[in-house]
């Protein structure tokens, strides 16, 4: 059995996350040139790899593995990055959807620190609990992110470990290297409580880009 994924597009007040598609490779190539500073444990293509790494997402997505998303700021109009529903599983000999982890993402520096992240995560948990009624959303990082496992801790998620030599790294230079994955997770219990504290950080960045009054 399996499970379609489907290919939502989800809107917000700062980013409207719609399904991945070349249109978006002018952005994307402008979005990951600017500044690739902290890109040293993420896949994020380069300007000429751009058309072949949404092909390859788009692979994904019609072997059911992966719902690609474009980050699409709001206030430009503009693709800024990408994120993904991906790994999905399950419940026992059934169709309906037990799991499914939150992963593939990156934002251009421009949108780094902008609450683009906070609301994407937002977006992504809430279609993932109230519409699929998963058991339980997960996103793991190279173990040597300490930026983005400071990210996901700051978020509020639950840290659950390191799984040793588990996925593909995409540091520099370690090309068909297994990486160590620290593992993030978020469970029915926790959702109400997590949606709340994401809710009053990203009500601090649209505050800050409401026009005067």
């Amino acid at each position: 059995m399996s499970f379609d994924l489907g290919s939502p597009t989800l809107q917000g007040r700062l980013v409207r996350l719609e399904p991945l598609d070349q249109r978006h490779a002018d952005d994307l190539a402008a979005a990951a040139t600017v500044d690739r500073a902290s890109y040293g444990f993420t896949w994020v293509p380069t300007t000429s790899e751009v058309s072949d790494y949404i092909a390859a997402q788009l692979g994904r997505r019609d072997s059911g593995l992966l719902a690609p998303f474009a980050q699409v700021s709001t206030a430009t109009g503009r693709a800024v990055g990408c994120t993904a529903y991906w790994d999905p599983r399950l419940w026992p000999g059934g169709d309906r959807l037990a799991a499914i982890e939150v992963g593939f993402t990156w934002l251009g520096a421009s949108a780094q620190g902008t609450g683009i992240n906070v609301e994407a995560k937002l977006l992504l948990f809430a279609y993932a609990f109230e519409t699929w009624d998963v058991a339980r959303v997960d996103l793991k990082t190279d173990a040597r992110n300490a930026r983005s496992r400071a990210a996901l801790e700051k978020l509020g998620l639950h840290f659950e470990g390191v799984l040793r030599n588990w996925s593909q790294s995409w540091a520099p230079g370690e090309k068909g290297r297994l990486r160590d994955s620290a593992v993030f997770s978020v469970v029915p219990e926790e959702w109400p409580a997590l949606r709340s504290t994401m809710e009053a950080r990203l009500a601090r960045f649209v505050s800050s880009e409401s026009p005067a009054e």
